[in-house]
């Protein structure tokens, strides 16, 4: 077997790898990898040049996409609508119960919500934490007219 195929062959290995772990690091290699590949179809007699070919790439790849992870990592990640529901206000629709939930409805969306305290309907609320699929509300404000 050829020195080619065997870097190739690392090279997908390692990509698929990385698609299952998404840490940009054996991303590199595998493209160092490939790399290597590449300069062992024209130097096919040349491990250390296609070694140190691919190291190279890997390296110069990890350093210069250093900063560009860095600033993905401080953005916080993704967050959806549901992390930014704390701290609204809502209203009762269907009066709650501490040991049964209610809904509520906060902006134009309904929910169901649960409560240390009993709520009737058109009481207003506050968001104060939230499951998967239940918020955790307490009284807030007035009724409404």
């Amino acid at each position: 077997m050829e020195w080619w195929t065997i870097w190739l062959i690392a090279a997908g290995a390692l990509l698929i790898a990385e698609m299952l772990t998404l840490t940009f690091y054996l991303l590199w290699l595998g493209l160092g990898a490939a790399v290597a590949a590449f300069v062992a179809a024209f130097v096919p007699d040349g491990f250390a040049a296609q070694a140190l070919s691919g190291a190279a790439a890997a390296l110069v790849l990890t350093l210069f996409t250093k900063p560009l992870t860095r600033r993905f990592r401080k953005t916080g990640g993704y967050r959806d609508a549901i992390h930014e529901l704390v701290g609204k206000e809502g209203v009762v629709l269907e009066p709650i119960v501490p040991s049964k939930p209610g809904i509520v409805r906060i902006g134009n969306e309904t929910w169901s919500a649960t409560s240390l305290d009993e709520l009737d309907k058109g009481d207003r609320v506050l968001v104060i934490s939230r499951g998967t699929t239940v918020l955790e509300v307490q009284k807030w404000g007035v009724k409404p007219e």
